[in-house]
């Protein structure tokens, strides 16, 4: 396995500022001698945990962790190249570890090979990057939160079929699945989750779909060709995220659907949290991404240092962190996401969602409307 050497650069100049958000050129604020530089690459901006959460839990458990390290950033804002220049950027500055979310997996070998190329190590982040020979992964087991979002996808569309009793022409209830991106292993992984649980239940799989780029504008307009083709036989969503979820959402209630049929999502974004609140989502799946962030950022500095981390899984040969997900509905709400310090009650329950809030158990004061 591939060690960075300590040290073993002097850092470059800052000339590839056009090019990297870095957090910085010069040695840690602490005055420290420099350990080194660690790469974050980061795929887009449309998910909002990347911004709010990963980048800045990283940096930070980095600067407590090796106050002489320091982070080099960028977001590829869901363009590959971009992302292959990024990292190519790092490597010429002196980057003695890469933690790479790729854009698109298939093209990050290629980042890969160059890291592999100067001696860097690389640590594949919440996607795996198959056939690069990386040499760590820290993510979430995908295929268990598609298994979460499938069951929980079927007992919902069961419990509403029980209740209005069978259909008129005796079809079994339907369901759309919106999945994530093509491109992302993660969403095979789910996708498997998904079917798993479909397996055997006398549910009917209307119509599916890869959403480009994960793209919540992708996901309104695919679903509102499915309204148009299927209109009241849609009883259920799987929607592989939030984005995609909030997608979906809005385009069952342009079509005049109310209630909205159940629709699944992950990530436990505060908007997910206000539509499943109201009644618009059925439920999350919430990872833990302040943990992966900060686990991902402990194994980069441990990586830098020469160091071998004790892994608990190994996938397609390569030492994993797996962390382990929850599904998030109604109930969970408080519990979960609130208690868990991932959004405040007065973040969920503005003055729009007040009345639900209240109906739902949730108080707090009304800070301002929201749309």
């Amino acid at each position: 396995m591939r060690r960075a050497a300590v040290g073993r650069r002097a850092l470059a100049g800052c000339v590839a500022a056009l090019l990297l958000a870095a957090a910085g050129c010069a040695p840690g604020a602490s005055g420290a001698p420099s350990e080194g530089a660690i790469g974050l690459l980061l795929p887009e901006v449309k998910t909002a945990r990347y911004e709010t959460t990963d980048r800045p839990t990283f940096v930070g458990v980095v600067e407590q962790r090796c106050p002489g390290c320091e982070v080099y950033y960028a977001n590829a804002d869901q363009d590959a190249a971009i992302q292959q220049q990024q990292a190519e950027s790092m490597l010429a500055r002196g980057a003695d570890v890469l933690v790479l979310d790729a854009v698109d997996t298939m093209a990050a070998v290629s980042i890969v090979r160059e890291a592999d190329r100067h001696g860097v190590p690389v640590i594949a982040y919440d996607r795996f990057i198959a056939g690069g020979g990386v040499d760590y992964y820290v993510s979430f087991d995908s295929e268990l939160i598609g298994y979460l979002q499938g069951t929980s996808l079927v007992t919902a569309v069961e419990e509403a079929a029980r209740a209005s009793g069978p259909r008129a022409d005796g079809r079994p209830p339907g369901v759309l699945l919106v999945r994530g991106s093509g491109t992302d292993p993660n969403s095979a992984a789910l996708a498997a989750g998904v079917d798993r649980a479909l397996e055997g239940e006398d549910i009917e799989v209307l119509a599916e779909y890869d959403t480009p780029d994960w793209s919540p504008d992708e996901a309104t307009d695919w679903v509102e060709s499915q309204v148009t083709r299927f209109g009241d036989r849609i009883d259920g969503v799987y929607a592989a995220n939030d984005g995609i979820a909030g997608g979906a959402v809005a385009a069952m209630k342009a079509a005049g659907f109310d209630p909205v049929p159940p629709v699944t999502g992950q990530d436990g974004e505060l908007a997910a949290a206000q539509r499943i609140i109201s009644g618009d989502q059925y439920m999350t799946v919430f990872k833990a991404t302040t943990e992966q962030a900060r686990t991902a950022a402990e194994l980069a500095v441990r990586v830098l240092r020469g160091e071998s981390p004790r892994t608990t899984a190994t996938i397609d040969g390569v030492p994993s962190l797996l962390l382990a997900p929850r599904a998030v509905g109604v109930d969970d709400v408080e519990r979960v996401l609130v208690d868990g310090g991932v959004h405040t009650v007065e973040e969920i329950c503005t003055q729009y969602y007040a009345a639900a809030c209240a109906a739902a158990g949730l108080s707090g004061e009304a800070d301002g409307e929201t749309s």
